[in-house]
């Protein structure tokens, strides 16, 4: 065995040592954004590792995220809705769209628990969030009214985005929006691509922080949903952010992150058309 090739295992001890500390709070974060938290590490200890040499580390070392994916209802349509108001609008700054949805999370006392989550959609920041026993509009209420203490200086450029469940679409949640001048926007229910941006959220937060498996019950997820929530807010380095922690591009006007353009779509198109049509 040559001299090179002793240093490289010994260097790969190393690196791995580094991942594991990573991964001790982060368990699941794939190799983009570990290869972003072990640069100041790497640069520590004189050595460096490219993205393809850390995936192929980690794949000799089992180390590899593996996705699971799972898939359960938790929305029932309402038999209000209002307009989607996302098409064609670009997103520029925090606080100019909010995105929410609702995911299970299995438990051992009871069949589900529930996870009621918003995020602004610039920073990515989850500003509000909320686990309860039931789908009521309730656990709904609760995140919400948590996001808008979080950020009392809100304008009346604020939309909030949800699919048009009943927990969205309820008098309360609906007059607790309207008090505070935000406008709702509604997507379809069942159609992840009009609320993809909050489906992708609550997936990190289910895959990387371990709150796709059954768990024991509610003070256990909530727990864990705390402090993965406050990981991912900021500690998790975002990729559409240029590797920023959406916290600091929440409070940080001075941290830039790239404008959100949503796209315009036939069903935006066609919805747009018939509630005009419904209201003249």
């Amino acid at each position: 065995m040559t001299r090179r090739v002793r240093q490289r295992e010994k260097d790969a001890v190393v690196i791995l040592e580094m991942v594991r500390q990573i991964r001790r709070k982060h368990p699941r974060m794939g190799v983009r954004k570990l290869q972003v938290k072990l640069g100041p590490m790497l640069a520590a200890e004189g050595l460096k590792m490219g993205r393809d040499g850390l995936f192929t580390l980690l794949r000799q070392a089992d180390m590899l995220v593996q996705r699971r994916k799972k898939g359960r209802r938790t929305t029932l349509p309402g038999f209000w809705r209002t307009l989607n108001l996302l098409p064609g609008l670009t997103i520029t700054k925090p606080n100019q769209v909010w995105v929410s949805d609702i995911t299970y999370v299995e438990t051992e006392l009871q069949p589900f628990v529930y996870l009621f989550m918003i995020m602004d959609l610039y920073s990515r920041y989850i500003v509000g969030w909320h686990v309860s026993n039931s789908l009521a509009a309730s656990g709904a209420l609760t995140a919400l009214q948590q996001a808008i203490h979080h950020c009392p200086l809100l304008t009346h450029e604020l939309i909030h985005h949800s699919d048009h469940g009943v927990q969205y679409t309820c008098h309360d949640y609906l007059f607790t929006l309207s008090s505070h001048k935000i406008r709702p926007s509604m997507g379809a229910v069942g159609n992840c691509y009009e609320n993809a941006f909050a489906e992708r959220v609550i997936g990190t937060l289910k895959g990387e922080y371990g709150l796709d498996r059954r768990l024991p019950n509610l003070l256990t997820v909530s727990k864990l949903a705390r402090e993965a929530i406050f990981l991912y807010n900021t500690d998790r380095p975002h990729q559409a952010l240029d590797f920023a922690y959406p916290s600091r591009v929440y409070v940080d006007s001075s941290c830039k992150s790239p404008s959100i353009v949503i796209p315009f779509s036939k069903e935006s198109f066609k919805f747009s058309e018939l509630a005009y049509i419904s209201s003249s």
